[in-house]
């Protein structure tokens, strides 16, 4: 592989019709994503950038990118927007950061599936189908800026997943169109379940040019905030709802407090010291949720119609998911987070039994969906009152000994998320196919690491 920086910045020289980015604060800019959200990741990955950008907006402009990168062994980092929270975008080798984000044609809509390029706002994907009658299945928090190939290569799901489940569920990507990484590159369509090979993967096995998912029918959705006195029936409802099969719903998302006082942006309809509920149901299904809501206890105290969101072009999604992390670092920089996955035979209960244990010290902020089998459950996006990394490791383990799945923000190494710690050996193979000479991403992968020193050692 080749770290000399001058390989890198030469290609501005030799394609120079390409929109590269030289400067340098926006180069750094550009190698840079929300892991510092992690104190642990913004120390390690703080110095860390590319030579050089470049902004492609064809597939004939990405092709002569990756060719030449191919041609000189220089490491390629793909990105989209860079809203992704665990160093995905930043290059640990410097090389060439190909920002995909202008490379962002809508493809089409047919019967409910549809089609775009990978550097697509996920905002426009839905702008551009929902006058078909179909929007996306999930909705990261960051959708105004999030793209389609960053949700795919780095992402979990968002509202929706309530109903859908994550992107990774079987059902909701059916193709993805990939480049290939080499002197004379080759584009190839495949179909699920291969194309998951590269979903979450953060870039590193393949050039994701378009994808093709499953679509949700699009609703008139009413977004309404519910406040309760008390932790447990504030939690009790969420999952209630969460399992109601005739309420239609795309988000339940349950603030502990006091994460609601620190969501200063809703200040007015969150009473101090409350515990809230985002809800977002559709306007069909509202009765039955107030009825339900009023079995709990709860209060409505915000309610907003799809037109009124639409003509405010404010929505409460954007502070739920890991909005609820930015928006609590916004009024206290000490805050940090974890991702958990409860057990959806006793989700309600290992959250309560959590809250006792940590209260205070950890805030209870969990996601109510299905899993990728199907079940329901929450998926916790806990804030933590950081204090060292290694009581930061104290709560993970305190959640592994109550059954609940850690999945460590906290590192970029994408075997030691947790979820994917026993990798498909189909994902380290989809690599030696589509990026033979591990440009792609590199040092992310440590079983493209194990397989390499391997091969060196039996051709010693």
């Amino acid at each position: 592989m080749n770290l000399d920086p001058a390989a890198a910045t030469q290609l501005a020289l030799e394609l120079t019709d390409l929109d590269w980015i030289t400067d340098p604060q926006r180069v750094a800019r550009l190698s840079q994503d929300f892991s510092w959200f992690s104190p642990v990741l913004k120390r390690q990955l703080i110095d860390k950038r590319a030579d050089i950008a470049v902004r492609p907006r064809t597939e004939d402009e990405i092709r002569r990118v990756v060719a030449a990168c191919a041609r000189d062994a220089i490491p390629l980092t793909l990105r989209g927007s860079g809203t992704g929270n665990y160093g995905q975008s930043v290059p640990l080798h410097g090389g060439v950061v190909l920002d995909l984000s202008g490379y962002n044609g809508f493809g089409w809509v047919r019967e409910g599936v549809g089609r775009a390029q990978a550097g697509i706002r996920l905002a426009d994907f839905d702008r551009q189908a929902q006058p078909h009658g179909w929007e996306l299945r999930w909705l990261p928090s960051t959708f105004r800026s999030a793209t389609l190939g960053g949700l795919f290569g780095g992402g979990f799901g968002g509202a929706g997943s309530i109903t859908y489940g994550p992107v990774a569920a079987p059902g909701n990507v059916l193709g993805v169109r990939v480049m290939t990484v080499g002197p004379e590159p080759e584009v190839i369509e495949l179909r699920s379940p291969d194309a998951m090979l590269l979903h979450h993967t953060y870039g590193t096995n393949g050039v994701v040019l378009e994808i093709e998912a499953a679509l949700a029918p699009t609703l008139p959705w009413i977004e309404c905030l519910a406040t309760f006195a008390s932790f447990d029936a504030a939690l009790e409802f969420s999952s209630a709802l969460t399992v109601s099969a005739g309420i239609v719903k795309k988000e339940v998302c349950f603030f502990g407090a006091p994460i609601p006082d620190l969501m200063v942006g809703l200040a007015d309809f969150l009473p101090k010291g409350c515990h809230a509920v985002v809800l977002v149901v559709a306007a069909s299904s509202e009765p039955a949720t107030l009825d339900l809501l009023r079995t709990f206890g709860g209060a409505i105290t915000y309610r907003k119609t799809a037109e009124e969101v639409k003509k405010s072009n404010r929505t409460l999604l954007e502070h739920t998911w890991n909005h609820t992390t930015l928006m609590a670092l916004k009024v206290d920089k000490s805050l940090t987070y974890i991702q958990t996955a409860f057990d959806p035979a006793r989700h309600v209960e290992q959250a309560k039994a959590l809250e006792r244990a940590l209260a205070g010290e950890v805030l209870m902020h969990l996601e109510f969906l299905r899993n990728r089998e199907g079940a329901f459950t929450c998926s916790g996006l806990q804030l933590i009152r950081y204090r060292s990394d290694q009581r930061l490791d104290e709560i993970m383990q305190i959640h592994r000994d109550q059954g609940v799945q850690i999945n460590n923000p906290h590192v970029y190494i994408l075997e030691d998320g947790g979820k994917q710690s026993r990798l498909n050996p189909a994902v380290i193979d989809m690599k030696t196919r589509f990026d033979p000479q591990g440009l792609l991403n590199p040092g992310k992968l440590r079983g493209w690491a194990a397989r390499e020193a391997k091969s060196a050692a039996e051709a010693a």
